[in-house]
């Protein structure tokens, strides 16, 4: 199956085919924060993203009819398990106007969505940032009237949980792991951030 993902960022954007778990090409355009700051919402900034995923495709040698489904990166959406959701109007209006809040992943499944209906295939988000599978005492703060939230890379923990134990020869399920997302990629030049 020939996929394309997508991953917003806050100056980026992130794009990958993929033949079933076979990463054939990935490529990841730069923002540059003037462009971006002169969007008022995140929203605002859907055709300025598609246009530039567009060209990659172009200088790929891509066709959309090339791909069987789409994935975007989910947003800020009400908290939910995680797990593979396909897109559809009602979720499109949703990261619209994201209960979450504004936040450039909101851009995933939206960009998806309108990528994947012009050659009639589905899209899809996986283990969006609003995943929230936190057991009760997970949300204990200190104080009965603010519980703690999920908010997470869940997409990124999950995959590598996934990965640790299929090396270990065990299953996602049936492991105990400590994870942690470290963001220090802002800090390596544009060059290095694809490595």
């Amino acid at each position: 199956m020939m996929i394309l993902a997508v991953n917003p960022g806050s100056t980026s954007t992130k794009i990958a085919a993929f033949n079933d778990e076979l990463c054939l090409w990935k490529k990841t355009i730069e923002h540059p924060t003037y462009e971006i700051s002169s969007f008022n919402r995140v929203s605002q900034q859907y055709n300025y993203r598609v246009k530039a995923i567009l060209e990659i495709l172009g200088e790929m040698a891509c066709q959309l009819n090339e791909f069987d489904a789409m994935v975007g990166r989910g947003g800020l959406l009400k908290p939910i398990p995680g797990g593979t959701y396909l897109v559809d109007e009602e979720l499109v209006e949703e990261l619209h106007d994201p209960p979450g809040g504004e936040h450039a992943s909101n851009l995933g499944g939206v960009i998806a969505y309108y990528l994947a209906k012009q050659v009639n295939i589905p899209a899809y988000i996986v283990d969006p940032v609003s995943v929230d599978e936190l057991d009760p005492v997970a949300r204990l703060s200190g104080h009965p009237e603010l519980p703690r939230t999920s908010l997470s890379h869940a997409l990124n923990m999950k995959a590598v949980a996934r990965k640790v134990a299929e090396e270990i020869g065990s299953t996602y399920e049936q492991v105990n792991l400590i994870l942690a997302h470290l963001a220090v990629d802002f800090l390596l030049p544009p060059t290095e951030r694809e490595k």
